[in-house]
């Protein structure tokens, strides 16, 4: 206890005799980040912190070394999100990331200047977020997750795993995400594969699950549910309502199969957390977010729950558990 006692004081010591000059020169050189979650501080947002911090330590920024980093959670809560972009941007940090859409548009309310890297956004050019891809022009860029085109995607393996499926109902929160870029594709993808979807918009918990129960009033619903914020934070309500009404659905994150899920194809989201980390040091090095293009993911993951496939009477076929990532049996 001695030995770290003298040790405070030593240091204490050195720092109280610099010059005022000098110790104002040394905290000059602290940056600041500041990160906006849009899930909760739980296992899957500790994940995805975990793949940004551990990145950035590799490109040399240490948080409480050279770099102080303000993590605030919002939790899909709207007032929770308002009240903590306040927050960050009057903070006037070098950077912000903000993950996902409701994170991003939020941050943009408070500032147009503050650099602003964002990751997981499906639409950034359709949410207004910036002008193109190739040069974003403003204070924003960053990874996107997925493309409306990932639509199809989840109606061709929800038919393969699920042949009977003629019906597919795409799910998704209007306001927390970019639900409707999807259906275009996903009504394209449809006619080829003899489907029909059907346009779900929900709002709260009692419209999800009257939205399931109405595809039981007929053979051969299915479900896709689209990302957003919303679906990801109610995920257990779709997952049970899923298993009582018996009906397939294919999701966008592989969190989710292990949860009970039947099937999921998306991103890897803590892989576009780790790779945000290259922009946020190349903006605190001195480069503007308008001249990073925007990048896409690279790499996707299939996941199967074959005990979920099995309580619903489906044969996954081999061809598709050869394909898949993860079996979970």
């Amino acid at each position: 206890m001695s030995t770290r006692r003298d040790f405070i004081t030593l240091v204490g010591g050195a720092a109280a005799a610099w010059p005022v000059g000098a110790w104002a020169q040394q905290s000059e050189h602290v940056r600041r980040i500041g990160v906006l979650m849009g899930v909760a501080d739980g296992p899957l947002g500790q994940v995805y912190v975990a793949a940004l911090l551990d990145e950035l330590r590799k490109l040399g920024w240490t948080d409480g070394g050279n770099v102080t980093i303000n993590i605030r959670w919002a939790a899909g809560s709207a007032d929770q999100t308002r009240a903590f972009a306040k927050e960050l941007v009057d903070g006037k940090p070098d950077v912000i990331v903000g993950q996902n859409t409701p994170m991003v548009a939020a941050l943009l309310r408070e500032t147009g200047t503050l650099p602003i890297v964002f990751v997981n956004v499906a639409d950034p050019v359709g949410n207004g977020f910036l002008r193109n891809y190739s040069r974003p022009g403003g204070n924003v860029t960053g990874f996107t997750g997925f493309e409306p085109s990932m639509a199809g995607k989840w109606l061709e393996l929800l038919k393969e795993i699920a042949p009977h499926v003629t019906r597919a109902a795409l799910i998704f929160h209007p306001e927390s995400g970019s639900g409707f870029a999807f259906l275009g594709p996903a009504e394209t993808a449809a006619a080829a594969l003899g489907m029909k979807v059907i346009a779900a918009p929900v709002h709260n918990t009692s419209e999800i699950e009257h939205t399931l129960a109405g595809m039981t009033r007929e053979p051969g619903g299915g479900l896709v549910v689209l990302p957003d914020n919303f679906t990801a934070i109610h995920r257990a309500l779709i997952i049970s309502l899923s298993a009582r009404y018996r009906i397939p659905a294919a999701y966008p994150f592989r969190y989710i199969p292990a949860e009970g899920g039947l099937i999921s194809y998306g991103v890897d989201v803590a892989d576009l957390h780790r790779r945000s980390a290259a922009y946020v040091d190349r903006i605190l090095r001195g480069e503007k977010p308008s001249e990073l293009p925007v990048q896409g993911p690279t790499k996707f993951l299939l996941v199967v729950n074959l005990k979920t496939a099995n309580a619903l009477g489906l044969e996954v076929p081999w061809i598709l558990q050869q394909r898949a990532d993860e079996v979970i049996e």
